[in-house]
């Protein structure tokens, strides 16, 4: 196992070993847990999970923008179902447990926008008891719709109705996990602070800013036409922006997690600076290799 030296943090009550972490969408299944702790990671997002199996887009649906150190993926939140991934963390997970498992949560591609609440919920109860905090993933731009969740009235009634079932899990025993919010970096400003406020009023732990963009701004690849979520460098400015209106919003109330665009030890340590409680990575892994998380350790 990787030795990196040890930069405790506590975030939304939570002991980290240090404030690094790994992103949704590399292991959506948990299969890959005990490979992925060994380089290091503080914690571990793994997802995006479904209630049930679903296969995703059509291939091809992910593609490396090598001139722009980007991805644009359209993968659709392929993945095996709640059941196979619970069994996967349990029996994959590090033992003793010095990594924070995150557990990031969505709907399957059936369910129609007013019933998703109903799929959140139904996730919530076993991967209460396996995880130590649930992302609410409303902000994939690969399933068709997920993103209007993000609007006031839909996100005040699927967060509410999500808090109700977290009290509703503690009152049967399960032990009170934190819940986060993952945000597009697409928002307006008026949207964003709507988003804010429901977060803020429907008693949610935090924030995780940003998923993948739809924006194409400033790219050589050929591939700049594909549809999907981009991701990479050229996500870090918008992040960072992003990052900046979400701490201003939050005025210290809520830790924000900060992922989008991190490909440098540089990155992240301007992120922490900035205010982010935490920092994620995944596409820097894509072009800066598994060593890159050793490097962010040390440089934070």
């Amino acid at each position: 196992m990787f030795s990196a030296p040890e930069k405790p943090t506590e975030v939304f009550g939570l002991k980290f070993k240090n404030p690094v972490g790994l992103a949704a969408g590399y292991d959506k299944d948990g299969i890959a847990m005990r490979g992925l702790a060994a380089l290091g990671f503080g914690h571990l997002e793994i997802g995006t999970v479904t209630l049930r199996p679903q296969s995703g887009n059509p291939r091809p649906r992910v593609f490396r923008l090598v001139e722009d150190q980007a991805v644009i993926n359209r993968m659709g939140f392929p993945g095996e179902g709640a059941i196979k991934v619970e069994r996967h963390v349990l029996s994959n997970v590090e033992q003793p447990r010095s990594t924070i498992i995150g557990l990031n949560l969505g709907k399957n591609k059936d369910t129609p926008l007013e019933d998703a609440a109903q799929d959140y919920i139904a996730l919530m109860k076993p991967f209460s008891a396996v995880a130590d905090y649930l992302a609410i993933n409303i902000s994939s731009p690969n399933t068709v719709g997920l993103r209007r969740l993000q609007g006031r009235d839909m996100l005040e009634n699927l967060l509410s109705a999500i808090g109700k079932e977290r009290q509703a899990v503690a009152r049967a025993g399960s032990k009170h996990r934190p819940i986060l919010v993952k945000i597009a970096p697409d928002l307006s400003e008026e949207e964003l602070e709507d988003a804010i406020d429901v977060i803020l009023r429907t008693g949610m732990d935090g924030v995780i800013a940003t998923n993948t963009t739809l924006g194409r701004e400033g790219l050589a690849s050929s591939h700049q036409i594909e549809t999907g979520g981009l991701s990479g460098k050229p996500l870090r400015v918008r992040s960072e922006i992003v990052l900046m209106q979400v701490l201003k919003k939050l005025d210290g109330r809520l830790p924000v997690v900060s992922v989008g665009g991190i490909m440098c030890p540089e990155d992240a340590k301007r992120r922490l600076d900035m205010g982010a409680a935490l920092v994620q990575v995944y596409t820097g892994m894509v072009y800066a290799g598994p060593g890159l998380v050793k490097k962010i350790i040390r440089a934070v």
